[in-house]
């Protein structure tokens, strides 16, 4: 379906959030990502501003909304908090705390990658949430390309590394859009920052050195980071073959040269323990 601009949202959907928060002074559009049908930076009169994003109950992912909801309670500081919900006419609408900043830069020499460093080092310590909270395993996700031991662990992984869902501002990053965690190894997010890394300009070799600096990777199994890094080079493949989007097939090639890389040279990712069964 199309994505709906914010004034073209119902009525009755306008007068519940705006009983939620008051009087809107002010509506920023923001492109609709791949969950949500409408984003939109709502500012208020009592100057408080907030991200809202919204789902028909007709859209086949509006679950994913639904439990990035419930979850929001145990995301890390550095996620915004969810403030309030609305639902109206067949329209949920969730009103997330308004991040500061921009979308943060990985191109080779940006003075963006220390943040990122420190947030995917803080990332990587996380706990998932526990029971009764439904949380996918990575060994569930990845369970056609990757064995289950080389993924597991209980680690809340955001596993959507894309530029536009990390913000800076002032050395602070904030992480948005926490609609497709999982549950896994605390090197996940990392490694598949590698490969935006490398579709940013990034040699295979300079990402993985880039990459040392994140502990959880440095202490990762070799086994497990060659296993994921072919399997991410054959998912994104696919991906790429079923759509097309330029973008699927830049990390598709990016994934790639990373896996090539892994497989050849793998003095460059330093000595790592065997993985654990």
């Amino acid at each position: 379906m199309p994505h709906t601009p914010w004034h073209a949202l119902p009525a009755e959907v306008h007068a519940a959030v705006y009983e939620q928060i008051g009087t809107v002074t002010d509506v920023e559009l923001v492109g609709a990502g791949s969950v949500a049908d409408v984003v939109a930076i709502l500012h208020t009169s009592t100057g408080k501003s907030f991200c809202a994003k919204g789902a028909r109950d007709d859209n086949p992912r509006a679950w994913m909304q639904r439990r990035e909801a419930q979850l929001n309670p145990y995301m890390p500081t550095f996620a915004p908090r969810l403030r309030w919900q609305a639902e109206a006419t067949g329209w949920s609408i969730l009103g997330f705390d308004r991040a500061p900043g921009r979308h943060i830069d990985v191109t080779p020499g940006s003075p963006d990658l220390g943040p990122l460093v420190a947030t995917l080092t803080a990332m990587s310590t996380i706990p998932a949430p526990a029971p009764p909270v439904k949380i996918q395993a990575a060994t569930a996700r990845w369970a056609n390309w990757v064995a289950p031991e080389l993924v597991d662990g209980d680690t809340l992984v955001h596993s959507d590394m894309t530029t536009k869902n990390f913000l800076i501002d002032g050395g602070n990053v904030t992480v948005v859009d926490w609609a497709i965690p999982c549950r896994g190894a605390d090197w996940l997010d990392t490694a598949l920052t590698v490969i935006r890394l490398i579709r940013a300009g990034h040699t295979p070799a300079e990402a993985a050195q880039w990459a040392e600096q994140v502990p959880a990777w440095r202490i990762a199994s070799l086994e497990a980071v060659q296993v994921f890094a072919t399997a991410c080079a054959n998912l994104g493949a696919e991906r790429a073959r079923q759509s097309s989007a330029p973008h699927l097939t830049q990390l598709a090639d990016a994934a790639a040269d990373w896996a090539n890389f892994v497989a050849a040279e793998r003095g460059h990712l330093g000595q790592r323990p065997p993985a654990q069964s």
